[in-house]
């Protein structure tokens, strides 16, 4: 299962009330490092299928979800569990490295 994108509109229904652990990647079209790490988070995204989601968030397109989160710089991934945020990731990171983030917080 690939990435899918999320609206601010969506936020709520796919990330907050998600019954399984849902990584929120903020990014944008312009974003070297967000576009590093893609590649990476798509193959995590398929590792991971049922038991993590993997969710896109275009900073440009829905300004409200990244305000509230207090995000200021990307790509910025949140991973949250049962509503909440539980842990959050700030730059790009080898896939290893996001693996073993994902791997100790779910």
């Amino acid at each position: 299962m690939a990435t899918q994108p999320v609206s601010d509109a969506q936020f709520d229904a796919e990330v907050v009330k998600s019954d399984t652990p849902v990584i929120v990647d903020f990014w944008a079209e312009w974003c070297g490092p967000c576009k590093q790490i893609g590649p990476a988070l798509e193959e995590l995204s398929s590792e991971y299928e049922g038991k993590v989601k993997i969710v896109k968030v275009n900073v440009d397109e829905n300004p409200e979800s990244p305000a509230a989160l207090g995000v200021r710089g990307i790509p910025a991934l949140f991973m949250f569990k049962d509503g909440k945020v539980i842990s959050n990731k700030i730059g790009a990171a080898p896939k290893a490295a996001l693996k073993a983030w994902i791997d100790e917080n779910v």
